[in-house]
């Protein structure tokens, strides 16, 4: 909240899942701006089932984009419900949004935007994990952004 603070936040869209409201409440609490939730944003579901190998599982997700187990989604279908928000979003006529979200889904997320992002990246991901998405001379820019 202090970090994001110091920059013009107009918008706020979050997961309706608890951690993520716990994560951008001090936030909005901060600005005075409603939390706007969006199940499109919940995590990723990679089965119903139990997978017992589920790392391995969820690795294999990366290569192939139409992986599906027992009762769960793609990472094709999930980045799909992701980017749709996003794109909302960019048709907002607020300039600055924050959009919170889990880790496997962000990682998707990243990887639509730079195609090497890989599982190996995904591991490597924070808790919690700040990128900017920007908009530059019409082509989208992700990047980590260090929180200090």
């Amino acid at each position: 909240a202090v970090f994001l603070d110091q920059m013009d936040i107009d918008y706020l869209i979050a997961s309706p899942y608890r951690r993520a409201l716990d994560t951008i409440r001090p936030l909005s609490e901060r600005l005075g701006k409603e939390i706007h939730t969006d199940e499109r944003l919940i995590e990723r579901v990679l089965s119903t089932g139990h997978l017992e190998n589920w790392m391995e599982c969820l690795e294999q997700t990366y290569d192939d984009f139409e992986l599906r187990f027992q009762g769960g989604e793609s990472s094709g279908e999930a980045t799909a419900r992701a980017i749709q928000v996003i794109q909302e979003a960019w048709d907002r006529p607020e300039t600055s949004i924050v959009i919170v979200t889990h880790g496997a889904l962000l990682s998707l997320i990243i990887k639509y935007y730079r195609k090497e992002f890989s599982f190996e990246d995904w591991k490597k991901l924070g808790n919690p994990d700040v990128y900017k998405l920007e908009m530059d001379t019409m082509e989208p820019f992700i990047e980590q952004v260090k929180l200090s």
